[in-house]
């Protein structure tokens, strides 16, 4: 996906002008590539059933383990934690430079603790849970299976990620891409906000919070789920973020009631986990019910 991404948009921003042709562009590569993803995952899961059926459960194992970034989003989070923690503030920094588009050279500890924390969960919807919702509604239906729609979300995601700026030379390449992301990201982010208020035990808390806070934030989507997560642990992000020199400020979400420690970002990627894993089992549960009706009907 990333491949095709990079030599189309490189193709387009070179040989197009005009804000028309290259709003047309972006539309073309956004449905080309969420539906050709899906196109190919259903036909390559189909294939291999035909020729085996362990064949076809290995290979959609395979593609759809590549839709979730669970492992590493952990990967990451640790990867900048492990020096900050020792107190090399600059090799943190550098790390961090990695993961976000902010600028990191000159971000206090607290700051490289607020933009971790606010990475793990807004990518905990984005990366983990909503392409986990499409798979499993694409399991609800039997002609088409986990595997299409679980991609087709992913190739969206990563257009966003890559192309869907409101800054140039994206900014209209890449408005189709971000709306259709924000579109398909709308009801997993819901979702997610109230699974995360029931595991913390205090849901009213956190939808409280949730409704005051997150309309705020210009995102349709990250602002409600960094918000729940900041929520549910007490603590407050956004604030002033600098890119490439320029002071952005973003809404505060949630309530500085404790200090964003490694702690809190380890205790948010259990949250997730603890999504991951109710969504599961509430969805064998249905799964298992209507078989059982359908049984007693019988």
């Amino acid at each position: 996906m990333g491949w095709v991404i990079t030599h189309y948009a490189s193709l387009a921003l070179d040989r197009l002008r005009s804000p028309w042709a290259l709003r047309s562009a972006g539309v073309a590569l956004t449905l080309g590539l969420t539906v050709g993803s899906g196109l190919v995952g259903w036909l390559l899961v189909a294939i291999a059933h035909q020729i085996h059926p362990l064949l076809g459960i290995a290979i959609a194992s395979v593609l759809l383990a590549s839709c979730f970034a669970a492992r590493s989003l952990r990967a990451a989070a640790m990867d900048v934690l492990r020096p900050l923690v020792r107190g090399e503030l600059v090799n943190a920094r550098v790390r961090l430079r990695q993961y976000v588009g902010r600028d990191t050279e000159h971000l206090t500890e607290p700051d490289l603790l607020r933009a971790v924390f606010e990475t793990v969960t807004e990518n905990a919807t984005d990366g983990v849970l909503a392409p986990l919702f499409y798979a499993l509604l694409g399991a609800a239906l039997p002609d088409i299976g986990s595997v299409p729609l679980a991609l087709a979300y992913k190739a969206a995601s990563t257009l966003d990620s890559m192309v869907g700026y409101r800054d140039a030379p994206y900014t209209h390449l890449g408005w189709f891409s971000a709306r259709t992301d924000d579109v398909l990201t709308w009801l997993p982010c819901r979702l997610v906000v109230v699974s995360v208020a029931l595991i913390s035990g205090s849901p009213q808390h956190v939808w409280r919070i949730c409704r005051r806070d997150a309309p705020q934030d210009p995102s349709p989507n990250s602002g409600w789920s960094e918000c729940a997560y900041a929520a549910a642990l007490n603590v407050q992000v956004g604030g002033v973020n600098w890119y490439r020199g320029v002071a952005r400020p973003k809404p505060l979400l949630g309530e500085a009631i404790t200090p964003i420690t490694p702690a809190t970002i380890d205790r948010a990627l259990h949250i997730t986990r603890w999504c991951v894993l109710s969504w599961l089992g509430g969805f064998t549960a249905v799964v298992g019910a209507l078989v059982g009706a359908l049984t007693f009907s019988r």
